[in-house]
């Protein structure tokens, strides 16, 4: 059942992530190849793409492969960097009618060199598109990203560029791959496991979290409209009393 007219336009999370978890779990239960799975997920993205559009979603980031993916088998890391490149091509026409642009996060220099090309193509071909921004988040690690930050700041605080006491939460902000993004309001996993997995530490730290059994491939849309109705029917204090937000 969908439960979409109980929504609350006025009370949307500005962000919402998603770990996109079951792929594999999922074919397995078919009798299939994980690789099945990967394809099937891919279809899931597109639908979920859209549904965030129709609802009316500013941002929207997927924790498409992380820095430890690099680790699986490697016909496993090939089938999933040639979906990568194959589903991109699909979906720039999808983008551009939904008014979605583009982005990315993390170490994508480290993509192979066909799928890296074709991501910053279509990345090209939506960046004046107004609507939603999705982002993925490939060769992603939240732990690599803050270490990067650190590095960085601390670079400048050698060459007195900035001074250590004037250090703060905007200008690591500034320093993150997500500096153009706002915090993450809601957070998804799918699969039944409860863990981040190393997915944006430092901008979840007041996201609402939502875990739900579903695997990825069979996610739809009355999933997305439960997560954001529960978010809707949180208390979200920041640290504050329900007393002092009343």
């Amino acid at each position: 059942m969908n439960r979409i007219e109980e929504i609350d336009y006025q009370k949307l999370p500005r962000h919402i992530a998603i770990i996109m978890d079951g792929n594999g779990r999922w074919a397995k239960q078919q009798g299939k190849l994980r690789v099945f799975g990967h394809e099937n997920g891919v279809r899931t993205v597109r639908k979920t793409v859209e549904s965030c559009v129709k609802i009316g979603l500013e941002y929207l980031t997927l924790y498409t492969f992380s820095t430890e993916n690099w680790k699986r088998p490697k016909i496993e890391v090939d089938t999933l960097m040639r979906l990568l490149v194959s589903s991109l091509k699909k979906e720039i026409k999808t983008f551009n009618e939904n008014n979605v642009r583009l982005n990315t996060i993390g170490d994508i220099k480290s993509l192979p060199q066909k799928a890296y090309n074709e991501l910053l193509e279509v990345m090209d071909k939506t960046k004046d598109n107004t609507g939603m921004t999705l982002t993925l988040a490939l060769s992603y690690g939240s732990r690599e990203e803050l270490k990067n930050a650190m590095q960085q700041i601390a670079i400048k605080v050698k060459n007195n560029i900035i001074s250590p006491e004037n250090i703060d939460e905007t200008i690591i902000n500034t320093h993150l791959y997500t500096q153009n993004l706002p915090d993450v309001d809601l957070l998804i996993r799918t699969s039944g496991e409860h863990r981040i997995s190393n997915f944006l530490l430092w901008q979840i730290a007041y996201a609402e979290l939502y875990f739900m059994d579903v695997f990825w491939p069979d996610f739809r849309e009355h999933h997305l409209v439960e997560a954001i109705i529960n978010y809707q029917n949180r208390e979200r204090r920041f640290g504050k009393t329900s007393e002092q937000l009343n």
